[in-house]
């Protein structure tokens, strides 16, 4: 066995026992089919108000840009799948965001996991990303052989569903690489197209950012379009219905992380509670969240929508 193949066979068992549910490495390389994707994309509009997206047009193909010398791209996936959901007489909340912003959480393990690695592998330059850099994460972790996109364009795990984070480590040291996962296992199945309420995803696996709820919930700071009124189904942050319906999310099975367990208030508050909430139990459910984001206001605006 190679020190490339040894090293990368330990990558991933420590990445397990970090908690990470799958590990996959590919060649740091300029991402040429992801540029005119990525191009026709915001030429169209599909990422509204997201002017950040317009930004690092050339980092988000070419990992050499964020770390010189880069050789490899460890890409990871991460649980989140809760084993209780929300009331449903209740305003809902994306399920990535029950516990503690994640950004924090992944981030505190990949740092650790480098750590690891500097003691085995000695010294080499790295960064770690998890959804807060110019990465383009789905796209590296098909070409890691974690899975495919699927038509709402979320990555897809023959074995887990969708419901994980992803994250990864661009070093300048070479590994030994997996297989792209070449096959799209969607088929003809459209039931994240036919259920998305504001029509977000398009036929040609293409999601119109501008359309969608999460968009909408999180992202957006002015007021919500009136034409999309009654089309939300009662979503104040984020959205899960494209992943809700989506078939191989049979295989989701639920989180082992502490951190990600949702204040008991989230579960079972009912819609009268949540259109009643102060902005002081607004910060003490929510003051690890991810639903911080849209801070008070943004959340009283995203109820106030639902209730007109």
């Amino acid at each position: 066995m190679t020190k490339k193949e040894s090293h990368t066979i330990w990558i991933k068992r420590e990445a397990q026992r970090l908690g990470f549910d799958a590990c996959g490495v590919s060649k740091a390389v300029f991402l040429e089919e992801e540029a005119p994707r990525l191009e026709q994309w915001l030429q169209s509009g599909f990422q509204g108000e997201m002017h950040y997206m317009e930004n690092h047009f050339d980092k988000r193909l070419d990992p050499a840009l964020l770390v010189p010398g880069a050789k490899s791209v460890i890409s990871l996936l991460y649980n989140y799948f809760p084993s209780d959901i929300q009331n449903q007489d209740s305003f809902h909340i994306s399920k990535y965001a029950y516990g503690e912003d994640y950004h924090h959480v992944i981030k505190k393990k990949l740092h650790e996991l480098v750590g690891s690695m500097q003691e085995v592998l000695g010294s080499f330059h790295a960064r770690v990303f998890t959804d807060s850099a110019p990465v383009m994460e789905r796209a590296w972790a098909q070409k890691s052989g974690l899975g495919w996109r699927g038509k709402h364009s979320l990555l897809i795990s023959k074995q887990r569903g969708s419901f994980f984070f992803l994250a990864e480590i661009i070093l300048d040291v070479e590994l030994n690489y997996d297989l792209p996962f070449a096959t799209d296992h969607c088929g003809s199945c459209t039931r994240c197209v036919d259920a998305c309420p504001t029509k977000a995803i398009l036929p040609n696996n293409t999601v119109d950012g501008s359309k969608c709820i999460s968009y909408f919930t999180i992202e957006l700071k002015d007021e919500i379009p009136a034409h999309f009124k009654d089309h939300f189904e009662d979503w104040v942050f984020g959205c899960d219905i494209c992943q809700d319906v989506c078939p191989w999310n049979r295989f989701s099975t639920p989180h082992k992380e502490p951190k990600f367990d949702p204040d008991n208030r989230l579960l079972n508050f009912k819609k009268n509670e949540w259109e009643e909430i102060t902005e002081e139990i607004f910060k003490d459910i929510f003051k690890k969240s991810a639903v911080k984001r849209t801070k008070f206001a943004g959340f009283e605006r995203n109820i106030s929508f639902l209730k007109k």
